[in-house]
């Protein structure tokens, strides 16, 4: 088995190859070259605060659905005389 073989396809049935992986590794070396602890660096701490973010999206989901119903805002309904209609005939003075 070879490497190539182990990495899955990535893009439109493409899987490189190690020479293709090598030379992608030498240019990402070039480009950011003395760079490279700062980028490490800067990567982990979006890492951590996107982690960081799903944990509070988490939290929050499970406390609301761990509330009582009536710890709930309800949201309110309109009164009978409004879903049948009729408080448009009292504004507009139209009994009939």
């Amino acid at each position: 088995m070879s490497l190539s073989d182990s990495i899955p396809m990535l893009l439109f049935g493409w899987t490189p190859t190690l020479w293709e992986i090598i030379m992608i590794l030498v240019v990402g070396l070039l480009l950011f070259g003395r760079r490279l602890p700062e980028v490490g660096r800067s990567l982990g701490k979006s890492i951590v605060e996107f982690k960081k973010g799903l944990k509070d999206v988490s939290t929050d989901i499970e406390r609301e659905s761990a509330r009582e119903p009536a710890d709930r805002p309800q949201l309110s309904r309109q009164p009978d005389a409004v879903a049948r209609g009729e408080a448009s005939e009292a504004k507009t003075g139209n009994q009939g």
